[in-house]
């Protein structure tokens, strides 16, 4: 079985292989500019690689615009809390709880708020 290109972005980010994920995934936007798990991945990179600014602009504006995006609205919590931003932090984690009562992760880091 053949992977998408966004498959396979995904693989290489999870790898830390941060330079293939973002020739992967600019792929796939180059094809569908609009897909959204693609800005996701690459928002995700940025903060990976130090780009804490770039990665919290990026994530914020993929909630702003799919408010039901919970697992971008997790990451943007991820990544106010670890740059000290426990109020923001928890206040997407509540989002996303509000959003889908059962995710998981958001269960976990909410005990922190």
């Amino acid at each position: 079985m053949d992977k998408s290109n966004y498959e396979l972005g995904f693989d290489a980010r999870c790898n830390g292989q941060y330079g293939m994920a973002k020739i992967y995934l600019n792929m796939v936007q180059a094809g569908d500019p609009d897909y959204i798990n693609a800005q996701w991945q690459l928002g995700l990179i940025m903060g990976f690689e130090g780009d804490f600014d770039g990665s919290l602009s990026s994530l914020a504006k993929i909630v702003a615009e799919n408010p039901d995006h919970v697992n971008a609205r997790y990451d943007l919590g991820m990544t106010y809390m670890m740059l000290g931003e426990q109020d923001k932090a928890c206040s997407e984690f509540r989002e996303v709880l509000n959003r889908e009562p059962g995710h998981e992760k958001a269960l976990q880091q909410i005990t922190w708020c």
